[in-house]
């Protein structure tokens, strides 16, 4: 229902899917950026929607309790996370998703973590497109051009600056809805890493050599 009305909206905005890859995706991690406004999920969606691209989600659980808002919310893909369960990462539940499906999904993940100027993105899309063995797809929306691009896709090498700078060409010349808020300054900062060079909060199957 929701992606339905999701896809009136990005046809009656007279936007246009474009598709930059000719691989077959079964399961992946979709990188959806910039995130400056909330028309970006709405757009994000109808593209999703037009593609018949299998997206997932995660949503608290606690979201996920209210009727309507459940059914709204499990029709666009959400899926429920105990963030309370303290034996595992938000990395290793996304990536334990991903290679548990017994359907294709794609896991939709916002780097920025927020709809305000943030010059550092997360790491967590990353580190569990490497500890699921899946690729990672380039995402975006230009509001310039009405344009929902999707793709490419590259293997992360485990190597993260080095496939940032990846990320970081294909993203400097697009226009997110409020370009203020949307900021290529990419990586961590040092102190963000431990002594033996491993983010605090990754499992140690996702640690760089």
């Amino acid at each position: 229902m929701f992606k339905l009305f999701c896809a009136l909206i990005f046809n009656l905005k007279r936007w246009t899917v474009i598709k930059n890859t000719d691989e077959e995706i079964s399961k992946a991690v979709v990188l959806g950026a910039p995130h400056t406004s909330n028309w970006d999920l709405i757009f994000s969606m109808g593209g999703f929607h037009k593609l018949n691209f299998p997206i997932k989600f995660f949503i608290k659980k606690e979201w996920l309790k209210f009727f309507p808002i459940n059914k709204l919310l499990l029709s666009a893909g959400a899926v429920s996370v105990d963030r309370e369960n303290e034996n595992a990462t938000m990395v290793d539940k996304m990536a334990q998703a991903i290679k548990n499906s017994k359907e294709n999904i794609a896991l939709l993940v916002a780097p920025e973590g927020t709809r305000k100027r943030n010059c550092k993105w997360k790491t967590g899309f990353y580190y569990t497109a490497i500890q699921a063995g899946v690729p990672i797809v380039i995402t975006y929306l230009d509001y310039a051009k009405k344009h929902a691009v999707f793709g490419p896709t590259f293997m992360p090498s485990g190597d993260y600056k080095k496939d940032m700078e990846i990320v970081k060409e294909y993203y400097k010349d697009i226009t997110p809805k409020y370009r203020e808020n949307f900021c290529l300054e990419i990586y961590q900062d040092n102190d963000s890493f431990t002594a033996a060079g491993v983010k605090a909060e990754e499992p140690v199957s996702a640690r760089r050599p």
